[in-house]
C-alpha cells in the first residue's frame, strides 16, 4: 500500500501500511527458508465457535499466505499453528487446552522451531492468560479480538525474539480495512457489518470479550460487497453479533433495513443472508425490507433462548414470549413460506418445569426448520454464573432430551413440506461421501443434496425435492 507524501490519510490506513511492511519483511525470510530447504513453511489454522470467528480466520490465513506460509490441513506438518478460540461454551476451552498439551510434545520432539499462536475470545479472559503463563509456556503468540490485523507485527516480533509475545487489548481502536484474505468458498463470502455487542445477556460472555457495538460505515460495506461481486461472489452473509442494531452509533445513523436495500442493489450479488438477529431490535421496517428485496433470502435466524417470559427477563433479553411470537407472526404474514431457525438454552438457573413447558410451546408454534440447542454452560464473569437455583444436571439432561423429542419431529415435518417443490439451490461443494453428489442451500437455508458435476459449483441450480432426510433434502436437477 503506497501512501503519497502530503496526502491526508486515516490512522487505519497508516496501520494497514505498517502491517503490509511487516508482511513483506517476513516474506523475505520465508522465501530464503524455501530456497535453503527446498520447501515452503506451512501453516495450520483452526477457527472455533461462531461465523464471526470463521471470517476472522479467513483474514488471518490471508495474512499468513502473504507472509510466504503455505496452508496445510495436516496439523502435525505445520511450522505455524494458529487457533482462533471461542469461550461461549466450556467444551471449546477444554479443546484448546487439550491441543496445547499435544503441541508441547510436537515442539519438543518434531519441530522445535514451530510457532504456536492463540487468538480470539478466550484470550480476552484474565484467567486464561494466567493459565497460559503458568502451564503452557511453549505458546509463542497470544492476542485477542481487537487487534487481529496486528498478526504480521506479532509474528515479526516473535521471529526476532525468544519470548512469548502477549498483545491483549481491553477495547477496540481502529477498524483496519483491506486486509489480505483467503476465502474458504470462491462464490460466497462473509462481510462484517459491525463488531461487538451491547446486550449483556446474563449468560453470555461475548460483550466482555468482543467489546461494545461499533458499526462499519455503509460506504465501506458496499465497497467491499462490490469488490466481492467483481471477484465472482454471488452470495454474501452480513455478520454482526446483533445485526438489527446496525448503524445506531454511526455519525449519520443508518438502519439495518436501509443497509439491506443498499446491498440488494449491488450488481452481481444474487443472494443475501445475515445473522444474528436479536428479537428485541427486529423492526417492522426490517421485515418489510426482507419481503421487498428480491435477493434477501426468506429465512430468519431468530434466537429465542427460552419460551418463558420470566426466564427471558432473568436472561436480560428485553422481550417476552408474546412479543417474540408476534415477530414470528409478522414475518410469516409478510413472507409466506419463510423458514425460521433459533437458539435454545435448556437449564438456565431457576428454570422450572413450567418454564420449560413454555419453551416447548414456542417450538410447537414457531415450527423451526432447525435449531441450535444448548445445555446451559456456566461462564465465569457473567451474572448468571453466580445466580442461585442452578438446575441439577440430571434435570437439565432430561429436559434437553424431551425438548429434542418435540423439536426433531417438527423439523422433519417442515422439511417434508418441501418434497415435490422446485427450489433454486446454490451449489457449494462436492459431497465428501460421493463425488457425483453436490450439496448446497436453497433460498430457505435448507441443505440439499443432488446429482451434479464439479463444474456446477458456484451456480444456482433448479432442483426438484424428491426425499426428506429430516436435516437435509434429496433433490434431482430439473
Amino acid at each position: 500500500m503506497e501512501i503519497k507524501a502530503g496526502t491526508a490519510v486515516k490512522p487505519s490506513e497508516l496501520e494497514l501500511a505498517r502491517q503490509l511492511e511487516y508482511i513483506r519483511m517476513i516474506r523475505e525470510k520465508n522465501d530464503a527458508f524455501e530456497q535453503a530447504n527446498g520447501r515452503k513453511k506451512k501453516f495450520y489454522s483452526l477457527a472455533m465457535g461462531c461465523q464471526m470467528n470463521a471470517h476472522d480466520s479467513e483474514k488471518l490465513e490471508g495474512m499468513l499466505y502473504e507472509m510466504g506460509f503455505e496452508p496445510t490441513e495436516v496439523e502435525k506438518e505445520a511450522d505455524f499453528i494458529i487457533y482462533n478460540t471461542c469461550c461461549v461454551r466450556e467444551n471449546a476451552e477444554l479443546k484448546v487446552y487439550g491441543k496445547l498439551g499435544w503441541l508441547k510434545h510436537y515442539k519438543e520432539v518434531k519441530n522445535p522451531d514451530a510457532i504456536i499462536a492463540l487468538c480470539g475470545c478466550m484470550m480476552q479472559q484474565e484467567t486464561v492468560l494466567q493459565t497460559l503463563r503458568q502451564k503452557y509456556r511453549h505458546v509463542d503468540i497470544v492476542f485477542g479480538t481487537f487487534n487481529l490485523y496486528k498478526l504480521p507485527e506479532l509474528v515479526a516480533t516473535r521471529m526476532e525474539s525468544d519470548r512469548t509475545v502477549y498483545d491483549i487489548w481491553q477495547e477496540h481502536q481502529e477498524v483496519v480495512e483491506d486486509l489480505p484474505i483467503i476465502r474458504h468458498f470462491p462464490y460466497k463470502a462473509s462481510v462484517n457489518i459491525m463488531f461487538g455487542c451491547n446486550n449483556f445477556c446474563s449468560y453470555c460472555i461475548v460483550p466482555y470479550v468482543r467489546g461494545r457495538e461499533r458499526s462499519r460505515t455503509p460506504e465501506d460495506i458496499i465497497a467491499e460487497v462490490r469488490k466481492l461481486a467483481a471477484d465472482g461472489v454471488k452470495e454474501v452473509m452480513l455478520l454482526g453479533q446483533n445485526v438489527n442494531s446496525y448503524g445506531k452509533n454511526l455519525d449519520n445513523p443508518v438502519s439495518f433495513a436501509e443497509l439491506l436495500r443498499m446491498v440488494n442493489e449491488v450488481e452481481g450479488i444474487e443472494r443475501i443472508r445475515f445473522m444474528t438477529s436479536h428479537p428485541k431490535d427486529l423492526s417492522d421496517e426490517l421485515i418489510k425490507a426482507m419481503a421487498e428485496c428480491d435477493k434477501v433470502c426468506k429465512y430468519l435466524h431468530l434466537p429465542v433462548q427460552s419460551g418463558s417470559s420470566e426466564i427471558l427477563r432473568q436472561m436480560n433479553r428485553h422481550y417476552t414470549k408474546e412479543s417474540y411470537m408476534e415477530i414470528v407472526r409478522k414475518a410469516r404474514e409478510a413472507m409466506p413460506g419463510i423458514t425460521l431457525s433459533t437458539d435454545i438454552i435448556v437449564g438456565f438457573p431457576g428454570e422450572t418445569e413450567e418454564d420449560f413447558q413454555q419453551t416447548l410451546d414456542v417450538i410447537r408454534e414457531a415450527r423451526y426448520s432447525t435449531a441450535f440447542t444448548f445445555i446451559y454452560s456456566k461462564r465465569t464473569g457473567t451474572p448468571a454464573a453466580v445466580m442461585e437455583n442452578q438446575v441439577p444436571e440430571d434435570v437439565v439432561s432430561d429436559r434437553f432430551n424431551r425438548m429434542l423429542d418435540v423439536l426433531n419431529p417438527i423439523v422433519h415435518e417442515v422439511h417434508e413440506e418441501q418434497v415435490g417443490k422446485v427450489m433454486t439451490v446454490f451449489a457449494e461443494e462436492v459431497s465428501k461421501q460421493n463425488s457425483s453428489i453436490l450439496t448446497g442451500r436453497a433460498d430457505n437455508n435448507m441443505l440439499v443434496h443432488f446429482p451434479g458435476t464439479e463444474d456446477m459449483i458456484g451456480q444456482m441450480i433448479p432442483v426438484k425435492i424428491i426425499d426428506n432426510k429430516t436435516f437435509y433434502l434429496i433433490g434431482e436437477r430439473i
